[in-house]
């Protein structure tokens, strides 16, 4: 078991007594698991393991994002920061002073890098990163 997986589940509270393995949930956390349960028709403890098997899911693509990004030159990543702010093609070039062929081009290149197929995939899988840096105020 890693230790980032260790320490997760350490903070959800998880306990092994005796060969069995249990999750302590703050009242909240709990009450809103049970009605999920609940609304499923489906046992808690199942409900649970799923919600904690996609959680873990999730934070490791988050992670081999995170690397592919880190892979990305400077002027990748900045127009893969500009296109995620929903600025054009036209807008990237105007705004890093190149041509709309070479944002295009840089483009193609970040998609094949992270694996997608579209700039509007692009800005979905991205889009809740702080780009701010590279916003208006940043750099105009």
């Amino acid at each position: 078991m890693t230790d980032i997986l260790k320490g997760l589940l350490a903070r959800l509270g998880w306990r092994r007594e005796s060969g069995t393995r249990s999750i302590a949930l703050d009242a909240s956390l709990h009450t809103a698991l049970m009605e999920l349960a609940e609304q499923e028709h489906r046992p808690v403890d199942e409900v649970q393991a799923d919600l904690l098997t996609t959680v873990l899911a999730q934070r490791q693509m988050n992670g081999e994002i995170h690397k592919r990004w880190q892979g990305l030159s400077r002027r990748e990543q900045e127009v893969t920061a500009l296109a995620c702010l929903g600025y054009t093609n036209r807008q990237i070039a105007a705004k890093m002073d190149i041509s709309p062929g070479t944002v295009k081009a840089y483009l193609r290149q970040i998609l094949v890098k992270f694996g997608y197929h579209s700039k509007s995939e692009l800005k979905m899988r991205l889009g809740t990163w702080d780009f701010s840096k590279w916003g208006p105020k940043a750099q105009d």
